[in-house]
């Protein structure tokens, strides 16, 4: 029997959602592991709406449930309703959507507010000895959640060009947690907490690497549920 799998979403766009093709390769990778999947997301308001394709903020209110939907080709629940008895780990794909909605980090840094149902899901797969996987910009919520783990955002300086926000590292570092250097292929598992992560489009790569990268998470994920 396949493990039972809740992956979290944030709404339907990298800038104001959660980032589509990351969405879509967790979904892949799960699907080629023989996961059984639901997904969820939180029924509130977006922090704000941009608009894709002039990169600007647009005058609209949108529901991170209702966008989350686009993504999950609605077959989607709200978040409120996630029983971690009911799955055996839980996933969160990145984009700003997780800095913006899921917490504040994009307006508070390290000194961010985690959405309610957001960190008692964490909590609650923790306590159970769950695993939970996070990419890109997600790691953030375990690390304000629990104090000293271990996550990966990529490199914790800008090489080459590649990792434009490597100063994440630090303030996840000053939160109390430990950060791990890891290449966009690769992914860092933290085995005391359970906790599997990688960098994504933290890091400026090529899509397949991108893709590559989550599919280790999702692996070790699985190898740990």
């Amino acid at each position: 029997m396949g493990k039972r799998v809740a992956l979290v979403l944030a709404g339907c766009g990298v800038f104001d959602g959660s980032e589509i093709h990351e969405a879509s390769a967790a979904l892949v990778h799960l699907s080629r592991g023989g996961a059984e999947v639901k997904i969820f997301a939180p029924n509130i308001e977006q922090r704000d709406v941009v608009n894709h394709l002039k990169g600007s903020p647009a005058e609209e209110k949108r529901n991170v449930l209702v966008e989350s939907a686009r993504l999950a080709r609605g077959n989607i629940q709200d978040l409120a309703e996630l029983k971690a008895s009911e799955f055996d780990a839980v996933i969160f794909p990145g984009g700003f959507g997780v800095a913006k909605n899921l917490c504040s980090w994009a307006v508070d840094g390290k000194n961010c507010t985690v959405n309610e149902h957001v960190s008692s899901t964490l909590q609650a797969f923790h306590s159970a000895k769950k695993p939970i996987g996070l990419c890109c910009i997600s790691p953030v919520l375990a690390a304000k959640v629990f104090p000293g783990c271990e996550v990966t955002v990529g490199q914790d300086k800008n090489v080459d060009g590649r990792f434009p926000d490597a100063e994440t590292a630090s303030a996840i570092a000053e939160l109390g947690c430990k950060h791990i250097c890891k290449n966009v292929n690769e992914s860092h598992v933290d085995k005391a907490n359970k906790i599997v992560t990688t960098c994504a489009f933290m890091c400026k790569a090529p899509l397949h690497e991108i893709f590559d990268g989550i599919g280790t998470m999702v692996q070790e994920v699985l190898k740990l549920a």
